[in-house]
Parts: structure tokens; C-alpha cells; sequence
């Protein structure tokens, strides 16, 4: 989890890409996920990321962003399941921010 928000941070779009579960929403179209990466990065400043749970497949964290000034930081318990012999996000559900 904690490299992938490195990543959003350095807008390593192809990082998270790789790794994403091929079962996730998000690589039915990765051109148009890579650009909504790039556009992110531009206008958010990565603050904080604080893991509160990680148990079998899923992580709980709170993400500390701001757009400009407004503080946009959410809860987020992502799922992520093994492919290849690693694990891979699958998908997010947002619990509050």
C-alpha cells in the first residue's frame, strides 16, 4: 500500500498499473486510468498516508491529500488479491474523510 501511494505521489502511472489485478476495473481501459493518474498528481499534494489495518487481503488507511488548500484526505479498505505470486489491488471502498 505504502508504495502505491509513493507512486500516486510521483506519478509512476505505470507502477500502479503493474500492480493492479488484471481482474480490477481499472485496467478495462489503462490508457484513459494513466492520464486520470497524471491529471491527479498535477493538483494533489500527498501529505501523509497512515496504514490503521491490514489484515488477510484487505488494508485500511487514511490518505492526508490536499487540492490547493482544501484538505480532500478519505479512509479507503482496499482489497487486493494475489496474481503471479503477488498481491495486486483489486478495488477500494471509501469508509469516510
Amino acid at each position: 500500500m505504502r508504495s502505491r501511494y509513493a507512486a500516486y505521489a510521483l506519478n509512476l502511472a505505470d507502477y500502479l498499473i503493474l500492480t493492479t489485478h488484471p481482474d480490477s476495473p481499472y485496467q478495462q481501459d489503462p490508457k484513459t486510468w494513466r492520464e486520470s493518474i497524471r491529471k491527479f498528481y498535477q493538483k494533489t499534494r500527498f501529505a501523509d498516508l497512515q496504514i490503521l489495518d491490514a489484515e488477510a487481503n484487505t488494508v485500511t488507511f487514511y490518505a492526508i491529500l490536499f487540492e490547493e488548500d482544501q484538505d480532500v484526505s478519505y479512509i479507503e479498505q482496499s482489497l487486493f488479491r494475489q496474481h503471479e505470486g503477488r498481491w495486486k489491488y483489486v478495488s477500494g471502498k471509501r469508509l469516510g474523510g
